[in-house]
């Protein structure tokens, strides 16, 4: 694959330059770099598509900013001039100096819901780590070799990034906090169907996985032009605190085919409950908010249920977020189901919201978390009456991780809430003043040890004088 071996081959060049030490970096750096040749063939795109309809086109980034003066200068003839290129000095001096000034001057020239000023948002909070303005040249004729015109390009392309996004991940804490697998983020996308119309919503939206796939799920189902523009201005809105996820989030949902992403780097927490009114309540609700966080007291107050937890006060926010009748998937830890401190919290959700499902995932589905997670769907604005449970009994590692097959059973059981091996429910009439929602499988039967401790240590007394006359068997043969 092109896509696969040029970004090897940019990891590569990156790894030898002083500013970039770490995978974050890496995915960093050549994302800003694949962005701006994006942005260049979308806007030539654009360009052509309005001489074959005799329509003037104004191309967004201009002058001496464009990819092809600047990054890859072309002869007469339309072939790269490696003679007119900048490099070295040179090119670090444009891209720090001039490039970026220009374009996080957009954020100044144009208004929030333009393209323009989502690309001046992207170059205010990104620099330019690569130190070497020969490996930025190298990094920048590898990328130029990509094109993103056809919808198979677009599609392989963002396949990558996506599994770049996967290491980045598993880079480290920070990076890890970035990505949901996507096999579960489709599962989840699929299992709750957001229809054209909708607006979708995550306030934790990391690098906008579940945006992106949104999008990818709901853009099949278009037929006409004004369904195209409401997906690209209407429907998909997202929130993210931390930098590096904020401008990964909006190069991710460009990339993915999403023009102008409403995306607002806030802290979501900080927003009283109480102050969010109808017009702003979306939909449909996917998130994988961060957990085991917390927050200042006088963040939690903005909650009518007190947690230090991040997750549970997410879990609060979206249950807010959403119109009488809106529907979410979300990801959260499988202590909320009985811990104590989320008592009042499933409550709460059960009295208000029909938990018509939810979906219990063992701790391999997230690589390197070593957590035991559980997805949360429900629709607003009816009590739970019964909850379905299905549980994906596999084991998964990083050499073999989750696919969408593994989770295919759960998605034709679930139509029916039918009951298997994996699955059952419950009546929540059932439940104590707990409401300990645990998974508790009645077809699986736990096998108990009901040896005592003495059967115990007799047992492992003879397995060691057995270990001893087989090593005396084999330094016999010696």
């Amino acid at each position: 694959m092109a896509f696969e071996s040029t970004f090897k081959a940019i990891d590569n060049t990156l790894h030898h330059d002083d500013g970039c030490s770490t995978a974050l970096d890496y995915v960093e750096q050549s994302s800003w770099v694949l962005f701006l040749k994006y942005f260049d063939d979308l806007e030539q795109t654009r360009e052509q598509a309005a001489e074959l309809e005799e329509k003037p086109y104004e191309r967004i980034i201009s002058g001496e900013y464009r990819w092809n003066q600047w990054a890859i200068p072309l002869d007469p003839t339309g072939k790269y001039d490696p003679k007119r290129a900048l490099v070295g000095d040179d090119l670090i001096d444009f891209v720090n100096g001039r490039l970026f000034p220009y374009l996080q001057d957009f954020t100044q020239r144009y208004e929030p819901d333009t393209i323009e000023y989502k690309v001046g948002i992207i170059f205010t909070n990104i620099k330019n780590k690569i130190s070497s303005g020969y490996n930025l040249r190298d990094v920048i004729e590898r990328v130029d070799e990509l094109r993103f015109q056809t919808a198979e390009n677009r599609h392989e392309m963002t396949q990558i990034y996506e599994d770049r996004l996967r290491q980045m991940g598993n880079a480290g804490r920070n990076g890890g906090e970035y990505y949901t697998p996507r096999p579960l983020i489709r599962t989840i996308v699929r299992s709750v169907n957001p229809q054209i119309g909708e607006t979708v919503y995550d306030g934790a939206c990391g690098s906008a996985g579940f945006l992106c796939e949104a999008y990818t799920y709901m853009h099949e189902r278009v037929t006409n032009a004004a369904e195209e523009e409401t997906l690209q201005l209407r429907t998909f809105y997202g929130k993210e605190l931390k930098g590096l996820a904020y401008i990964i989030a909006m190069m991710n949902m460009i990339l993915h085919g999403v023009q102008s992403p409403n995306i607002v780097r806030t802290n979501t927490l900080t927003e009283n409950l109480s102050n969010i009114t109808p017009s702003e309540q979306k939909t449909v609700v996917l998130a994988n908010p961060p957990f085991g966080g917390s927050e200042r007291e006088e963040v939690q107050q903005n909650f009518p249920i007190k947690s230090s937890e991040t997750a549970y006060m997410f879990l609060q926010h979206f249950m807010r977020m959403m119109k009488a009748g809106g529907r979410a998937g979300i990801v959260i830890k499988n202590t909320f189901l009985s811990n104590g401190d989320a008592r009042q919290l499933r409550k709460k959700l059960l009295e208000e919201c029909n938990l018509h499902t939810i979906l219990d995932l063992p701790s391999g589905v997230f690589t390197g978390a070593g957590v035991k997670t559980v997805v949360l769907f429900f629709t607003k604005g009816e009590p739970t009456e019964r909850v379905w449970y299905y549980q994906l009994d596999k084991h998964f590692t990083k050499t073999q991780p989750l696919t969408e097959a593994d989770l295919a059973d759960f998605l034709a059981l679930q139509k029916i809430h039918a009951d298997s091996e994996n699955s059952w429910s419950i009546d929540v009439s059932s439940l104590g003043e707990d409401y300990d929602l645990s998974v508790k499988n009645p077809h699986k039967v736990e096998e108990v040890d009901e040896r005592t401790p003495q059967e115990i240590v007799s047992e492992i007394v003879a397995l060691n004088a057995e270990s001893k006359q087989l090593l005396d068997k084999i330094v016999g043969m010696l």
